[in-house]
């Protein structure tokens, strides 16, 4: 594992090119994130995720998918989850706690057992952003509910009942998207509130969660850090770390979104310099894959002593 890359790449298709193959061996990327582009059933997903991992022989070698349910579906060709959203989840909670522990619990399970049948080890959830009037759809009905301790104790149910399973989680995207009005896969969102003010509502939600992973939010956050995006701001990482107190793998939000100016290669190396621990990539462009593994650092003693603790939970 020593000598692998810290980033996390996507793949074009359904299986992997030659040049895929050859790009996987060469650059050894920590991990490989899947897409519906990825996944047409079972059968061949299970493929495509055992030729992954032969290429390092590692049984456990990290596979992450985006599969929150509702409109966040990455496995919506085998199966639709269209109505279970965050936004539900969080209602049945408020009106009916028995029923939720028994829906959450059966959700989460089934969605384990099919991330496993298709060889994915990693879910990038739960999303712990607040949901806030006058925002951004791009969070919406995938918050659990405006109110963060709210949305921080489903997302302790989420992280618990996943590892249960056998499967990571990423919390995201910290340390709050929620406020934003704008899109970041499109646009820079900037966030005018101050630490006071943050620290009452969208920090709160992403406290004490017992998860490997957390993901960066393309966001800047103008009263603390007037020119980076969280991704690229020593100041906010500082701030996730202490305040917050997130010890564990820092991913950052794909550098392949429009939120994030500058160069790739730039964006790559800030990324690191920041303290992000992994960068990810997601669009399967081979040659911007090729510039994020050329400026990804080989994994430090960090990243693999919590990758080893990572891969005692999975079974």
């Amino acid at each position: 594992m020593n000598n692998r890359k810290s980033f996390i790449t996507g793949i074009k298709s359904l299986c992997l090119s030659a040049k895929e193959k050859k790009f996987l061996k060469k650059y050894k990327p920590w991990g490989v994130i899947l897409f519906t582009r990825n996944i047409k059933n079972i059968e061949q997903t299970q493929n495509l995720t055992s030729s992954i991992r032969r290429i390092f022989n590692d049984k456990k070698y990290p596979i992450l998918i985006d599969q929150e349910g509702g409109r966040i579906n990455r496995l919506k060709n085998i199966i639709t989850f269209d109505n279970l959203t965050a936004e539900f989840f969080g209602n049945k909670y408020t009106k009916n706690f028995k029923e939720f522990k028994l829906f959450y619990k059966l959700f989460i399970d089934k969605t384990s057992f099919l991330l496993k049948s298709v060889g994915a080890n990693i879910n990038t959830a739960p999303v712990l952003d607040l949901r806030l009037k006058g925002t951004s759809k791009v969070i919406g009905n995938r918050s659990f509910s405006k109110d963060p301790k709210i949305v921080s104790k489903i997302g302790d149910y989420c992280i618990q009942y996943f590892k249960e399973n056998g499967i990571g989680t990423v919390i995201k995207h910290i340390p709050g998207h929620g406020l934003a009005k704008v899109d970041s896969h499109y646009f820079t969102p900037v966030i005018n509130k101050g630490l006071n003010y943050l620290s009452k509502s969208d920090f709160i939600a992403f406290k004490n969660k017992k998860t490997f992973f957390a993901m960066t939010a393309h966001i800047i956050f103008n009263k603390i850090d007037k020119e980076h995006t969280v991704t690229h701001s020593k100041k906010l990482i500082e701030l996730i770390r202490n305040k917050i107190g997130f010890r564990n793998i820092l991913i950052s939000d794909d550098l392949s979104m429009k939120s994030l100016k500058g160069s790739l290669k730039e964006n790559t190396i800030k990324t690191f310099n920041a303290g992000c621990n992994l960068a990810l990539h997601c669009n399967a462009n081979f040659k911007e894959m090729e510039i994020v593994g050329k400026n990804s650092p080989l994994i430090d003693s960090f990243i693999l002593k919590k990758t080893s603790q990572f891969y005692k939970i999975l079974s």
